[in-house]
């Protein structure tokens, strides 16, 4: 497919899973495929970020299980988590996925080029000393952790080191109101921490269903995370082996360590992208069309540089219509409506479609279903938690605008319900609906009062 002029038909920089995705399917296609990358095959999901941090959810959760087994007749005895045998068990894990994306790529015909790229014009990218030419260029290059302006901020980890932690923190304080900084909330109090998170908002997860948010945030409080809305940390200074940090009001508080989660940026830095003359937007992402196409007509980007809807399966889907318009010869713009999230907090999130603010916001009246109880499991198990869901109904045309949930499995939940947005299913759908009981899932098909 590639001319003589050039060494590629596409060069891709970055190996996370748009990258990986993109790059498999035009190789498969019939294109001459190189892919750069300086750290890890797999990208932030596979190494710092979805993956291992879903292994840690696990490994946090059994502490709630220990406790709600005595419930259902179970002596559970002495019990402690063993930190680094957790942690060596999740690398060997990670190890395993970074081969496994390696033998993909290799496999598809792709050439994997290990090191920094950087662009020297729109068809050549430098890699380790030596210029390659390439007809086209991908540029997936992801996101990386901010850190706050603030004195001793070389002193916070960020989600990146809290995954390769040699010890498992006995205080800890989280900065962020975003869903890593609930995750780690969580983690961190399951595995047995004292966790007090801060964050500048009123409340935390701005963008999800405010009922969800404030659901939330009360069983967070009821397990005994302890929650600073309207604060920020100032300042951070070491305090003997752990550290210090000095709140907006002049309080402050020690802990083991201070995980930064206060917004990832675009990883655009240092690649060359202005110079090759690819126009970036005032937070660093590189600016796209409907296509993911650049301002530079063969640099195209995915995934969380272009900073449009930042999650993996997203990431992947992108890399599909990429491909499709550039390859496949069927101009393909990604869908971002009714695209499913979960957060993995305890309890966890899972979302799909408009907010009920955003619903009325388009819809102007909307109906609104929403139901409160207490988990079958927890009415022997004694523990005092509550699971959420709601719908949000466009009355004028009875279609199913939101659906939420928090509580249980919530991602595997709404992961079936998408499907049905997708589809754009009714309420009156909804509710012919024959539920499987006894689940928490069925309450989204017998929601019959209006609230």
């Amino acid at each position: 497919m590639a001319d003589g002029k050039y060494d590629f038909d596409l060069l891709t920089i970055g190996a996370g899973s748009g990258g990986v995705r993109a790059s498999r399917l035009a190789a498969a296609l019939g294109a001459r495929v190189a892919v750069v990358e300086e750290r890890y095959l797999g990208g932030t999901c596979v190494n710092v970020g979805c993956i291992p941090k879903k292994l840690l959810v696990y490994a946090s959760e059994f502490a709630g299980a220990f406790e709600d087994a005595a419930g259902f007749g179970w002596n559970v005895g002495a019990r402690d988590v063993d930190w680094k045998r957790l942690i060596a068990n999740k690398d060997r894990e990670i190890g395993r996925l970074n081969g496994v994306y390696r033998r993909l790529l290799e496999g598809s015909g792709a050439e994997i080029l290990d090191g920094h790229a950087k662009l020297v014009d729109p068809h050549t990218v430098e890699v380790g000393g030596r210029r390659y030419r390439t007809e086209r260029i991908l540029i997936a290059t992801g996101s990386w952790p901010r850190r706050a302006p603030i004195p001793g901020a070389e002193l916070a980890i960020t989600s990146n080191e809290a995954f390769h932690l040699e010890d498992r923190p006995r205080r800890a304080i989280v900065a962020g109101g975003g869903y890593i900084a609930i995750e780690f909330a969580g983690i961190f109090h399951g595995l047995g921490a004292e966790v007090t998170l801060v964050h500048r908002g009123a409340t935390f997860l701005r963008g999800f269903d405010d009922d969800v948010r404030g659901i939330l945030a009360d069983e967070m409080r009821k397990q005994g995370i302890e929650l600073r809305f309207t604060h920020t940390i100032e300042r951070i200074e070491r305090a003997g082996s752990g550290v210090r940090a000095t709140l907006n009001d002049g309080r402050t508080l020690e802990a083991d360590l201070v995980l930064s989660a206060i917004g990832r940026a675009p990883n655009t830095r240092e690649i060359g992208l202005e110079g090759a003359g690819v126009e970036l937007d005032g937070e660093g992402a590189v600016a796209v069309d409907e296509y993911s196409r650049s301002s530079v007509p063969n640099v195209w980007a995915i995934g969380d540089c272009t900073n449009r809807k930042n999650l993996t399966p997203v990431a992947i889907a992108e890399a599909h219509a990429f491909v499709d318009t550039v390859f496949g010869d069927r101009p393909t713009a990604m869908d971002y409506a009714n695209v499913p999230s979960a957060v993995f907090s305890h309890p966890a999130i899972g979302t799909v479609g408009l907010t009920e603010a955003q619903a009325r916001e388009h819809c102007g009246e909307v109906d609104v279903y929403r139901s409160t109880f207490r988990p079958l499991k927890h009415t022997v198990s004694g523990r005092d938690e509550k699971s959420f869901m709601k719908l949000v109904v466009d009355p004028a045309t009875d279609r199913v605008l939101g659906c939420h949930m928090l509580g249980p499995d919530a991602g595997e939940v709404i992961q079936g319900f998408a499907v049905a947005l997708k589809c754009g299913a009714t309420k009156r759908q909804f509710d012919s609906t024959v539920g499987i009981h006894p689940t928490a899932a069925e309450e989204f098909v017998t929601m019959r009062q209006k609230s």
